[in-house]
């Protein structure tokens, strides 16, 4: 289990109130798979977008809520994110997901595409459980379809060298920061609180998703992989360029060229030189100083929320998410 909220024990206690509800409702009869699903909840992951939804929801009127339909709420924002990571990680043909090994690499893509439908059907169970008569089973399938969107959309962009920085936002937009937009909206709705701020807690997932998915793509070339839990410089790999290289790839198109061109044959030798011409190009930090934009965003929003102790927490956790890299 991470220790990202050792200091805060009433999030860390509802955190693994959703471990052992995923635990729960994975439950399959190859005892390996099972494993490694349960692995996957528990092998230091944040759970930060069912830490936002805990967070939001906590600007209700309402004097008491029903503590049941929230958990399964977030346990379902958990899953999703879960079933997505493992998709990804079939695409990208990723070895390591959080200092493990992935699914699709111990079982192979067969076994990891029906886990990944798995955890969907997990994930359509209870939102149907907790929210079938709300608008917001239509809210889920909309965000759904954004994200997949999102994945369709940079797998199209695949090696493309003159894909454009608006194309890449278009790409994160969906698959990253429309569940951070979701999550944030859900945790107001469900909570009770008010219709303006409901669409401001989307207005700030929505900017610290942006803001979380640039950083995570920085990480990709300033982070050692003992430090990141996955492979760096992997998105060269397979052909997902990401913002600091089209950065530099504005100033300087040719001199990538011959190495990008090498495609899935690009060597890490090859990778690395990549890494620091984008380094040397300004790349990272023309991408931090848009990263900070989005970040300085949700914090002005945060700041509108009434002042109550979830407010400076939520101030505190974005300060801590996303300035520490910028």
């Amino acid at each position: 289990m991470s220790s990202f909220w050792s200091k805060n024990p009433r999030m860390q206690a509802k955190i693994n109130q959703i471990c052992a509800l995923i635990d729960k409702r994975v439950a399959v009869r190859n005892p390996a798979i099972e494993t490694a699903i349960v692995d996957l909840s528990t092998a230091g992951g944040k759970y930060l977008r069912p830490a936002f939804f805990y967070l939001f929801s906590e600007f209700g009127q309402e004097e008491s809520v029903d503590e049941d339909k929230l958990l399964k709420i977030a346990t379902s924002l958990e899953i999703l994110h879960m079933a997505t990571l493992i998709h990804d990680d079939i695409i990208d043909d990723s070895p390591l997901r959080r200092g493990q090994e992935t699914i699709q690499s111990q079982f192979g893509k067969d076994i990891a595409v029906y886990t990944g439908d798995l955890l969907f059907t997990v994930f359509f169970e209870l939102i149907l459980e907790s929210m079938a008569d709300t608008p917001y089973m239509t809210v889920n399938a909309k965000t759904m379809k954004k994200i997949l969107m999102g994945e369709l959309n940079q797998m199209h962009l695949q090696f493309n060298q003159e894909q454009t920085i608006r194309s890449y936002l278009h790409s994160i937009s969906g698959k990253t920061a429309e569940l951070f937009r979701l999550a944030s909206k859900e945790g107001a709705y469900f909570g009770g609180a008010d219709g303006k701020i409901v669409a401001l807690a989307g207005r700030i997932g929505f900017n610290i998703g942006m803001a979380f998915q640039i950083l995570d793509d920085i990480l990709d070339y300033t982070a050692d992989q003992n430090t990141f839990n996955k492979p760096v410089l992997e998105d060269l790999t397979t052909g997902v360029y990401s913002l600091p290289l089209l950065f530099a790839l504005q100033k300087e198109p040719t001199s990538f060229k011959p190495l990008l061109d090498k495609g899935r044959a690009i060597t890490l030798a090859e990778r690395q030189l990549v890494s620091q011409k984008v380094i040397d190009l300004g790349g990272i930090e023309a991408s931090r100083q848009l990263a900070r934009r989005f970040t300085e965003k949700a914090i002005i929003d945060i700041k509108q929320l009434p002042k109550i102790k979830a407010q400076k927490q939520l101030l505190q956790l974005t300060d801590h998410l996303l300035k520490r890299h910028i």
